[in-house]
Protein backbone atom coordinates (compact mmCIF):
# COMPACT_ATOMS: atom_id res chain seq x y z
CA UNK A 1 0.00 0.00 0.00
CA UNK A 2 2.62 1.89 0.56
CA UNK A 3 4.45 1.96 -2.73
CA UNK A 4 0.99 2.46 -4.52
CA UNK A 5 0.81 5.75 -2.56
CA UNK A 6 3.86 6.95 -3.34
CA UNK A 7 3.44 6.12 -6.82
CA UNK A 8 0.51 7.83 -6.69
CA UNK A 9 2.39 11.08 -5.35
CA UNK A 10 4.67 10.98 -7.92
CA UNK A 11 2.72 10.39 -10.65
CA UNK A 12 0.50 13.66 -9.28
CA UNK A 13 3.92 15.60 -8.90
CA UNK A 14 4.22 14.96 -12.99
CA UNK A 15 0.36 16.41 -13.42
CA UNK A 16 1.32 19.49 -11.30
CA UNK A 17 5.14 19.78 -13.12
CA UNK A 18 4.22 19.41 -16.31
CA UNK A 19 1.67 20.87 -19.13
CA UNK A 20 2.38 18.37 -21.92
CA UNK A 21 1.26 14.61 -21.86
CA UNK A 22 2.28 12.53 -24.74
CA UNK A 23 0.04 9.28 -24.50
CA UNK A 24 1.46 6.39 -26.13
CA UNK A 25 1.28 3.17 -26.99
CA UNK A 26 3.38 0.42 -25.86
CA UNK A 27 2.82 -2.73 -27.53
CA UNK A 28 5.62 -4.99 -28.09
CA UNK A 29 8.08 -2.83 -26.73
CA UNK A 30 10.67 -4.11 -24.77
CA UNK A 31 12.58 -3.35 -21.59
CA UNK A 32 15.70 -2.43 -23.42
CA UNK A 33 13.67 0.04 -25.17
CA UNK A 34 12.18 1.35 -22.48
CA UNK A 35 15.35 2.02 -21.13
CA UNK A 36 17.16 3.47 -24.24
CA UNK A 37 14.11 6.32 -24.69
CA UNK A 38 14.07 6.71 -20.92
CA UNK A 39 17.92 7.97 -20.79
CA UNK A 40 17.54 9.85 -24.29
CA UNK A 41 14.64 11.62 -22.72
CA UNK A 42 16.32 12.63 -19.54
CA UNK A 43 16.56 16.33 -18.94
CA UNK A 44 13.35 16.76 -21.86
CA UNK A 45 10.56 14.35 -20.80
CA UNK A 46 9.62 11.98 -18.13
CA UNK A 47 8.13 8.16 -18.97
CA UNK A 48 5.55 7.40 -16.76
CA UNK A 49 4.02 3.65 -17.57
CA UNK A 50 1.54 2.23 -14.56
CA UNK A 51 -1.64 -0.43 -14.00
CA UNK A 52 -4.44 1.91 -15.95
CA UNK A 53 -6.66 1.68 -12.48
CA UNK A 54 -3.79 3.01 -11.00
CA UNK A 55 -3.55 6.22 -13.13
CA UNK A 56 -6.50 7.13 -13.30
CA UNK A 57 -6.93 6.38 -9.54
CA UNK A 58 -3.86 9.21 -9.44
CA UNK A 59 -6.19 11.59 -11.36
CA UNK A 60 -9.01 11.03 -9.36
CA UNK A 61 -7.46 11.78 -6.36
CA UNK A 62 -5.85 14.86 -7.20
CA UNK A 63 -8.88 15.99 -8.26
CA UNK A 64 -10.39 15.51 -5.15
CA UNK A 65 -7.26 16.28 -2.56
CA UNK A 66 -9.83 16.14 0.53
CA UNK A 67 -6.88 16.67 2.68
CA UNK A 68 -5.11 19.80 0.61
CA UNK A 69 -2.18 17.40 0.12
CA UNK A 70 -1.45 19.20 -3.72
CA UNK A 71 -1.59 22.54 -4.22
CA UNK A 72 -3.25 23.31 -7.93
CA UNK A 73 -6.62 22.91 -7.60
CA UNK A 74 -7.83 24.66 -10.75
CA UNK A 75 -4.99 22.74 -13.14
CA UNK A 76 -6.27 19.15 -11.36
CA UNK A 77 -9.61 19.77 -13.15
CA UNK A 78 -7.91 20.43 -16.77
CA UNK A 79 -6.07 16.88 -16.94
CA UNK A 80 -9.26 15.25 -15.67
CA UNK A 81 -10.14 14.13 -19.32
CA UNK A 82 -6.66 12.26 -19.20
CA UNK A 83 -8.71 9.33 -17.21
CA UNK A 84 -11.12 8.21 -20.91
CA UNK A 85 -7.37 7.84 -22.72
CA UNK A 86 -6.00 5.81 -19.86
CA UNK A 87 -6.92 2.68 -21.63
CA UNK A 88 -5.35 -0.79 -23.45
CA UNK A 89 -1.35 -0.73 -23.20
CA UNK A 90 -0.51 3.03 -22.91
CA UNK A 91 1.87 5.41 -21.26
CA UNK A 92 2.17 9.36 -20.72
CA UNK A 93 5.18 11.30 -21.39
CA UNK A 94 5.36 14.08 -19.58
CA UNK A 95 6.75 17.21 -20.88
CA UNK A 96 7.69 21.03 -21.00
CA UNK A 97 9.69 21.53 -24.21
CA UNK A 98 9.28 20.41 -27.63
CA UNK A 99 7.38 18.14 -28.58
CA UNK A 100 9.38 17.41 -31.35
CA UNK A 101 11.99 16.34 -29.73
CA UNK A 102 10.36 13.75 -27.73
CA UNK A 103 8.53 12.29 -31.07
CA UNK A 104 11.83 12.49 -32.63
CA UNK A 105 13.45 10.23 -29.58
CA UNK A 106 10.18 8.01 -30.36
CA UNK A 107 10.65 7.23 -33.85
CA UNK A 108 14.45 6.90 -34.09
CA UNK A 109 13.77 4.04 -31.52
CA UNK A 110 11.53 1.66 -33.34
CA UNK A 111 12.98 -1.88 -33.73
CA UNK A 112 13.07 -4.22 -36.62
CA UNK A 113 11.16 -7.43 -35.98
CA UNK A 114 10.15 -10.42 -37.90
CA UNK A 115 6.49 -11.11 -38.96
CA UNK A 116 5.25 -13.74 -36.31
CA UNK A 117 3.19 -16.10 -36.91
CA UNK A 118 -0.47 -15.01 -35.67
CA UNK A 119 0.11 -11.46 -35.56
CA UNK A 120 -1.23 -8.54 -36.96
CA UNK A 121 0.62 -7.19 -39.86
CA UNK A 122 0.79 -2.94 -39.02
CA UNK A 123 1.81 -2.18 -42.93
CA UNK A 124 2.23 -3.72 -45.99
CA UNK A 125 4.50 -6.57 -46.85
CA UNK A 126 6.03 -6.51 -49.84
CA UNK A 127 8.38 -9.79 -51.12
CA UNK A 128 10.62 -7.81 -53.74
CA UNK A 129 11.58 -8.95 -56.85
CA UNK A 130 15.11 -10.49 -57.81
CA UNK A 131 17.16 -13.66 -56.88
CA UNK A 132 16.07 -14.87 -53.29
CA UNK A 133 19.85 -17.46 -53.07
CA UNK A 134 17.65 -20.23 -51.92
CA UNK A 135 17.55 -23.59 -53.38
CA UNK A 136 14.46 -25.03 -55.93
CA UNK A 137 13.50 -26.78 -53.09
CA UNK A 138 11.85 -24.19 -51.75
CA UNK A 139 9.35 -23.31 -54.42
CA UNK A 140 6.17 -24.88 -52.74
CA UNK A 141 6.57 -22.16 -50.49
CA UNK A 142 6.57 -19.54 -53.17
CA UNK A 143 3.83 -21.88 -54.80
CA UNK A 144 1.62 -22.02 -51.57
CA UNK A 145 1.22 -18.48 -51.54
CA UNK A 146 0.78 -17.80 -55.45
CA UNK A 147 4.18 -15.72 -55.97
CA UNK A 148 5.26 -16.38 -59.55
CA UNK A 149 8.91 -17.54 -59.63
CA UNK A 150 11.92 -19.13 -61.83
CA UNK A 151 15.29 -21.08 -61.31
CA UNK A 152 17.92 -19.06 -62.53
CA UNK A 153 21.51 -20.76 -62.08
CA UNK A 154 20.07 -23.09 -59.61
CA UNK A 155 18.31 -20.69 -57.27
CA UNK A 156 15.07 -18.89 -57.29
CA UNK A 157 14.23 -15.89 -58.75
CA UNK A 158 11.14 -14.09 -57.72
CA UNK A 159 9.43 -12.60 -61.39
CA UNK A 160 7.46 -9.73 -59.93
CA UNK A 161 7.41 -7.97 -56.60
CA UNK A 162 4.48 -9.60 -54.47
CA UNK A 163 2.09 -8.06 -51.85
CA UNK A 164 2.16 -10.51 -49.36
CA UNK A 165 0.64 -8.66 -46.20
CA UNK A 166 -2.20 -5.91 -45.87
CA UNK A 167 -2.41 -3.76 -43.32
CA UNK A 168 -4.94 -5.70 -40.67
CA UNK A 169 -3.68 -8.96 -42.13
CA UNK A 170 -3.05 -12.03 -39.71
CA UNK A 171 0.75 -13.26 -40.48
CA UNK A 172 -0.07 -17.02 -41.19
CA UNK A 173 2.70 -19.76 -40.73
CA UNK A 174 3.17 -19.59 -44.28
CA UNK A 175 3.78 -16.34 -44.62
CA UNK A 176 6.06 -15.90 -41.56
CA UNK A 177 8.02 -18.99 -43.10
CA UNK A 178 8.63 -17.40 -46.05
CA UNK A 179 10.15 -14.00 -44.41
CA UNK A 180 12.59 -16.27 -42.07
CA UNK A 181 13.73 -17.52 -44.74
CA UNK A 182 14.48 -14.39 -46.86
CA UNK A 183 15.60 -12.60 -43.63
CA UNK A 184 13.44 -10.23 -44.00
CA UNK A 185 12.33 -7.98 -40.96
CA UNK A 186 9.14 -6.16 -41.89
CA UNK A 187 8.12 -4.76 -38.92
CA UNK A 188 9.14 -2.24 -36.74
CA UNK A 189 7.53 -1.77 -32.83
CA UNK A 190 8.22 0.98 -30.64
CA UNK A 191 5.95 3.69 -28.83
CA UNK A 192 3.29 5.07 -30.70
CA UNK A 193 1.75 8.19 -30.26
CA UNK A 194 -1.88 7.82 -29.89
CA UNK A 195 -2.78 11.62 -28.73
CA UNK A 196 -1.38 14.86 -27.14
CA UNK A 197 -2.34 16.77 -24.24
CA UNK A 198 -1.80 20.26 -23.92
CA UNK A 199 -2.98 22.69 -20.90
CA UNK A 200 -6.06 20.94 -21.49
CA UNK A 201 -6.75 20.54 -25.02
CA UNK A 202 -6.29 16.92 -27.01
CA UNK A 203 -4.88 17.27 -30.91
CA UNK A 204 -3.43 14.41 -32.91
CA UNK A 205 0.23 13.96 -33.39
CA UNK A 206 -0.18 14.75 -37.56
CA UNK A 207 -0.31 18.46 -36.03
CA UNK A 208 3.44 18.49 -35.12
CA UNK A 209 4.26 17.55 -38.45
CA UNK A 210 3.60 21.05 -39.73
CA UNK A 211 6.09 23.38 -39.97
CA UNK A 212 6.32 26.91 -40.40
CA UNK A 213 6.45 26.55 -44.11
CA UNK A 214 3.76 24.88 -44.31
CA UNK A 215 1.78 27.38 -41.80
CA UNK A 216 3.53 30.27 -43.51
CA UNK A 217 1.55 28.82 -47.21
CA UNK A 218 -1.66 27.77 -45.69
CA UNK A 219 -2.36 31.34 -44.06
CA UNK A 220 -1.36 32.83 -47.18
CA UNK A 221 -3.79 30.55 -48.70
CA UNK A 222 -6.35 31.98 -46.16
CA UNK A 223 -5.53 34.86 -46.93
CA UNK A 224 -6.60 34.80 -50.86
CA UNK A 225 -9.43 33.16 -50.26
CA UNK A 226 -10.44 35.71 -47.64
CA UNK A 227 -9.66 38.72 -49.85
CA UNK A 228 -11.43 36.76 -53.21
CA UNK A 229 -14.91 36.58 -51.08
CA UNK A 230 -14.48 40.00 -49.96
CA UNK A 231 -14.58 41.28 -53.16
CA UNK A 232 -17.03 38.89 -54.36
CA UNK A 233 -19.70 40.31 -51.84
CA UNK A 234 -18.24 43.49 -52.09
CA UNK A 235 -17.40 43.89 -47.97
CA UNK A 236 -14.54 45.49 -47.56
CA UNK A 237 -11.20 43.62 -45.54
CA UNK A 238 -7.56 44.12 -44.48
CA UNK A 239 -7.10 41.63 -46.79
CA UNK A 240 -9.08 43.00 -50.10
CA UNK A 241 -8.37 46.59 -49.31
CA UNK A 242 -5.25 46.21 -51.19
CA UNK A 243 -6.90 44.73 -54.14
CA UNK A 244 -9.47 47.30 -54.14
CA UNK A 245 -6.60 50.05 -54.57
CA UNK A 246 -5.28 48.15 -57.06
CA UNK A 247 -8.18 47.44 -59.45
CA UNK A 248 -9.26 51.23 -59.09
CA UNK A 249 -6.03 52.61 -60.25
CA UNK A 250 -6.22 50.48 -63.13
CA UNK A 251 -9.98 51.91 -63.82
CA UNK A 252 -8.28 55.21 -63.41
CA UNK A 253 -5.68 54.41 -66.06
CA UNK A 254 -8.30 53.22 -68.66
CA UNK A 255 -10.37 56.38 -68.02
CA UNK A 256 -6.90 58.55 -68.64
CA UNK A 257 -6.51 56.08 -71.58
CA UNK A 258 -10.01 56.96 -73.13
CA UNK A 259 -10.53 60.91 -72.52
CA UNK A 260 -7.15 61.91 -72.95
CA UNK A 261 -6.89 63.02 -68.81
CA UNK A 262 -3.59 62.72 -67.28
CA UNK A 263 -2.00 62.59 -64.14
CA UNK A 264 1.41 61.93 -63.03
CA UNK A 265 0.83 58.44 -62.25
CA UNK A 266 -0.36 57.60 -65.77
CA UNK A 267 2.04 59.87 -67.52
CA UNK A 268 4.23 56.78 -68.59
CA UNK A 269 1.18 54.40 -69.08
CA UNK A 270 0.02 56.96 -71.95
CA UNK A 271 3.25 57.95 -73.27
CA UNK A 272 3.53 53.88 -74.05
CA UNK A 273 0.09 53.95 -75.48
CA UNK A 274 0.91 56.47 -77.73
CA UNK A 275 3.87 54.99 -79.41
CA UNK A 276 4.60 51.38 -77.94
CA UNK A 277 7.93 52.22 -80.25
CA UNK A 278 9.78 54.14 -77.87
CA UNK A 279 9.63 51.58 -74.99
CA UNK A 280 10.46 48.88 -77.09
CA UNK A 281 13.46 50.26 -78.85
CA UNK A 282 15.27 51.55 -76.10
CA UNK A 283 16.50 49.04 -75.05
CA UNK A 284 18.27 47.45 -77.77
CA UNK A 285 19.81 50.92 -78.68
CA UNK A 286 21.37 51.29 -75.40
CA UNK A 287 23.31 48.12 -75.57
CA UNK A 288 23.96 47.69 -79.62
CA UNK A 289 25.69 51.28 -78.91
CA UNK A 290 28.10 49.55 -76.58
CA UNK A 291 29.94 47.63 -79.02
CA UNK A 292 30.12 50.72 -81.21
CA UNK A 293 31.49 52.53 -78.44
CA UNK A 294 34.34 49.95 -77.62
CA UNK A 295 35.16 49.89 -81.20
CA UNK A 296 35.50 53.33 -81.73
CA UNK A 297 37.52 53.77 -78.48
CA UNK A 298 40.14 50.79 -79.60
CA UNK A 299 40.26 52.38 -83.45
CA UNK A 300 42.31 55.45 -82.16
CA UNK A 301 44.75 53.08 -79.79
CA UNK A 302 45.30 50.48 -83.19
CA UNK A 303 46.53 54.19 -85.10
CA UNK A 304 48.52 55.72 -82.47
CA UNK A 305 50.62 52.12 -82.41
CA UNK A 306 50.76 51.70 -86.26
CA UNK A 307 52.57 55.14 -86.04
CA UNK A 308 54.41 54.56 -83.34
CA UNK A 309 55.47 51.46 -85.04
CA UNK A 310 56.41 53.63 -88.16
CA UNK A 311 58.32 55.85 -86.19
CA UNK A 312 60.23 53.63 -84.80
CA UNK A 313 61.30 51.24 -88.12
CA UNK A 314 61.97 55.13 -90.17
CA UNK A 315 64.23 55.74 -87.02
CA UNK A 316 66.43 53.14 -88.27
CA UNK A 317 66.34 53.54 -91.34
Amino acid sequence: MQKKNQFIDQFIGYLEEYNKVIIVHADNVGSNQFATIRKQLRGIAVVQMGKNTLLRRAIKKYLEDKEGKYNNKAHAEKVLPLVDEIKGNVGLIFTNDDLNKVRDVININRVGAPARQGAISPVEVVVPAGNTGLEPTKTAFFQALNITTKITRGTVDIINPHLLLKVGDKVGNSEATLLQMLNIKPFAYGLKIVTIFDDGAFYSPDVLDLTDDIMATKFNNAVAHLAAFSLAVGVPTEASVPHSIANAFKDMLAVAAETGFSFPEAEDTLEYLKDPSKFASAAPAASSSAPAEAAAAKAPESESESEEDDDAFGGLF
